[in-house]
């Protein structure tokens, strides 16, 4: 059953942690924080264990104290991915993306003001809170059934942002302030984590397997792609009127070629033909039609490195099946790899869609970033906690019912039609059931269940 797999993942946790103790803590916080209702708080977790009528400071310790990193925490995607797609010439497919997590209190460590993505295009809004850095690796479910790919979390990193100098700095202060904004930002925090994946990949046997990172537009920049990295190659979202170049002709002292073109003019060029690529997207096999120009430079972002540019021709769609045919923005994609078959590049670019269905279910759902915290070490711990908790319970559906849904979920609702996977609530709706009927001496599984209508209320 599904929480009898989740236990069992969870004992891969014992060597993150010092003591035995802390181990059995984390996991009943992971459950009672994935099966209780309401705001996602640490307070009602401790309801839903039947301790608060205890002390609480070893619950806060927990993630405040506690020796462990966050890290080992996602060692499992890693060891079951690379013995559930064993195929050595597939590559593997991470999607990176950055989020935030909106805060209130101005007493949170690192919290600041940041740009809502949410914003309508003729306003730009403001969000206050925490920004971190996600990496979703990609089961390629389609390879083997009817289905798309899910995205399970591997790392979840905060990314805060160095605090600007005010009115009264003295010229040394912003000299600072400029030197660290070189060394800490979004892109140099991709760069390292892109390498520790590497690292881990390497660890779990994959030594020889090609790494695909799909990220989009805010990581195709200089810092990241003109980084090299050991068996792993780029794969991002372009602006259609970067300038690109050929390299210059041999026997020329000049590196870059003088005439430039935009990524837009390579896709109104009639020369240029168009490719099918065929592909796995919305429950269907589809043709995407591509262009591709190889071995071409970017001055100012690559730099010497030659990259590969792909378009993507605008998508025809329906709204209903009488309404006329619409058609969406064409995509331009920059990639450092320069063999691979388009098409796989493009399945695992669509399959990034994932790491934002990861976002949304985190912090709608199991309400990451809702723990009133602020603990120095505790801000950034607390929600890489959850997240590696959900990754744990989307790893346990796969590796217990497959990537389809089974039976073994409640019915669906009159108004659904079907539903080619279990989806996030679906688990945790077997997770409470399961709760009820599971009897275990290590864990507190009983009074959690019995807990769970009291911490809701409360």
């Amino acid at each position: 059953m599904l929480l009898q797999r989740i236990l069992q993942e969870t004992d891969r946790w014992q060597g993150a942690f010092a003591r035995d103790a802390s181990h059995r803590r984390a996991v009943e916080h992971l459950l009672a924080s994935a099966c209780t209702m309401g705001r996602r708080t640490i307070s009602r977790s401790i309801i839903a264990l039947g301790r608060d009528g205890q002390d609480w400071s070893a619950d806060y310790k927990l993630y405040a104290r506690s020796p462990w990193n966050q890290n080992d925490l996602f060692e499992p995607p890693f060891h079951h991915y690379v013995r559930l797609f064993p195929q050595p010439g597939d590559p593997i497919g991470v999607a990176l993306d950055d989020t935030k997590l909106a805060k209130t209190g101005r007493h949170v460590p690192h919290a600041c003001w940041h740009r809502d993505p949410m914003s309508p295009p003729f306003h730009t809004n403001l969000l206050f809170g925490l920004r971190y850095l996600q990496a979703s690796l990609l089961f390629p479910h389609h390879q083997t059934a009817e289905i798309g790919a899910r995205g399970v979390p591997v790392r979840f990193t905060e990314v805060p942002h160095v605090k600007k100098p005010g009115k009264k700095a003295t010229e040394q202060d912003r000299a600072d302030y400029k030197a660290a904004v070189k060394m800490q930002n979004l892109s140099i925090s991709s760069v390292a984590m892109i390498e520790d994946l590497r690292e881990t990949f390497d660890r779990h046997g994959a030594y020889m397997r090609l790494l695909v990172m799909s990220m989009d537009g805010s990581f195709c920049n200089r810092t990241v792609f003109s980084h090299h990295f050991e068996r792993t190659v780029l794969l991002a979202r372009l602006r259609k009127d970067a300038r690109l170049c050929f390299p210059a002709e041999k026997g020329s002292r000049k590196t870059y070629d003088p005439d430039r073109f935009t990524p837009e003019s390579v896709r109104q060029n009639q020369s240029i033909p168009y490719q099918i690529a065929q592909i796995f997207y919305g429950g269907l096999r589809r043709d995407i039609r591509v262009k591709q120009v190889t071995n071409i430079l970017w001055q100012r972002g690559s730099r010497r490195k030659p990259v590969r540019l792909i378009v993507i021709a605008p998508q025809p769609y329906n709204v209903s099946p009488n309404a006329r045919t619409n058609y969406r923005d064409p995509a331009y994609l920059l990639t450092t790899d320069l063999t691979t078959p388009v098409a796989l590049l493009l399945q695992i670019y669509f399959d990034r869609w994932q790491i934002e269905v990861n976002h949304r279910e985190e912090k709608s759902i199991l309400g990451v970033g809702q723990a009133q915290l602020t603990s120095p070490l505790a801000v950034p711990r607390q929600p890489a906690f959850l997240v590696a908790g959900y990754s744990m319970i989307l790893l346990a559906s796969i590796l217990e019912f497959g990537p389809h849904r089974t039976n073994d979920f409640l019915p669906l609702p009159k108004w659904r039609r079907k539903a080619n996977r279990p989806s996030l609530l679906d688990l945790l709706s077997l997770l409470r059931t399961e709760l009820n009927e599971a009897a275990n001496s290590k864990f507190n599984l009983h009074s959690i269940a019995a807990n769970l209508p009291r911490a809701a209320y409360t």
